[in-house]
């Protein structure tokens, strides 16, 4: 019988392989628990910096770096999926690294993740390998509409493209293989709405669930959150059944975010999985009893999870470059319902993540009227989520 671990007790130091948001609210929700941390990223005064984390810049595959990293902690979690695979597999061989290097390959991979989904009994969108222009032809002529996506490297909306007629095929193949990587089609799915699940998994076997999000994106971007989804409550359990399952086939030590599509018959295809916090998760951290930052660090520092508990209906808004410069003019005119998170990037571009705002309402449609007069996000948007 495998022993249960002992947590790590306050004053343990972590590390964190990325120093965004995530990085950053990790280090806030671990702060309060009396932890210490030291983040590396390439990118001077991160996020995570910003927030009191002792900062290394270094690139992600500094092997000296990484061994002075894995020296100086008691445990490493990575933040996002884009760090270096191999560098982590030769971490996890010198410091406790509980996400492992498996769930990063899978992940970052999505022929990888959809293959492991299958094998799992998980279900996803139809989907073919692409070498060449000719196998995209094939896949329109087998699938009907597409979308066309590189392997890897793709985030918030780049690296695809939606196929509805064979006149795109050309153009569309043309931009995704200037990546150099892997393409793979899937079918276009119909759905009714998008949602996303973030689950929890300790070592000892502990998993909880956080109430499903409902997701609207603009330009491939998230842009509002609404929790909870509106589900009936059959497909709302479905959905968190099918993120256990995800769950405990990857053998999960953290915080994963699942995205699936609703389709209209109710039933559910998975998206994609991201191994960390999610953006359509942010809600937790002033909807729920525990935020799903600090659900990661009882994960990996082998404390029990805590409650998933909805304190109350939640709406989650990203805060884009184009959305800053007005909101600070009218912060004035926020809801007193609003909670602002803002991280501190200094490059304010369009597109560009910034910040969030999360608000609480026994009504969220009370909310509606004040967003709407503050003029930031689009208001075709807020009145779909409303």
């Amino acid at each position: 019988m495998t022993s249960v671990p002992e947590p790590l007790l306050p004053g343990s130091m972590i590390g964190l392989l990325g120093g965004g948001q995530l990085a950053q609210m990790l280090v806030l929700a671990g702060h309060a628990m009396g932890f210490r941390f030291i983040v590396l990223d390439p990118a001077p005064n991160c996020p995570a910096a910003l927030a009191g984390a002792t900062q290394i810049t270094a690139a992600y595959d500094d092997f000296a770096v990484l061994a002075e990293l894995a020296d100086a902690c008691d445990v490493v979690s990575y933040e996002f999926e884009n760090v270096n695979a191999d560098a982590v597999a030769w971490l996890e061989e010198r410091v406790d690294l509980p996400q492992g290097s498996q769930l990063l390959r899978i992940s970052q991979n999505r022929l990888r993740e959809k293959t492991f989904l299958q094998k799992l009994a998980v279900p996803v969108a139809p989907f073919q390998k692409i070498i060449t222009e000719k196998d995209v032809t094939v896949a329109f002529e087998e699938l009907g509409e597409l979308m066309l996506k590189t392997v890897t490297g793709g985030y918030d909306g780049r690296g695809q493209a939606r196929i509805s007629s064979t006149a795109q095929i050309p153009e569309a193949f043309s931009a995704l293989s200037q990546a150099k990587t892997e393409i793979v089609a899937e079918q276009f799915v119909p759905f009714e709405r998008e949602i996303s699940v973030i689950v929890a998994r300790n070592r000892m076997g502990e998993i909880r669930c956080f109430t499903p999000a409902e997701n609207l994106h603009k330009k491939n971007i998230l842009t509002i959150s609404r929790i909870p989804a509106r589900l009936v409550p059959e497909v709302s359990e479905q959905a968190q059944t099918v993120a256990k399952k995800i769950a405990e086939g990857l053998e999960l030590v953290g915080v994963l975010g699942v995205e699936m599509f609703v389709l209209p018959d109710g039933k559910l295809l998975v998206n994609e999985i991201a191994p960390r916090p999610h953006n359509s998760g942010h809600f937790t951290q002033n909807a729920c009893v525990s935020s799903q930052f600090e659900q990661h660090l009882r994960a990996i520092t082998n404390l029990a999870l805590g409650s998933t508990e909805l304190y109350k209906p939640a709406l989650m808004l990203n805060i884009l470059g184009e959305h800053l410069p007005l909101l600070l003019e009218k912060l004035k005119d926020l809801p007193p319902e609003a909670k602002l998170h803002l991280y501190g990037k200094q490059d304010c571009r369009s597109g560009r993540k910034m910040g969030h705002l999360n608000l609480t309402s026994d009504s969220l449609e009370s909310l509606l009227e004040p967003l709407q007069k503050l003029g930031v996000w689009d208001a075709d948007l807020l009145n779909k989520m409303l």
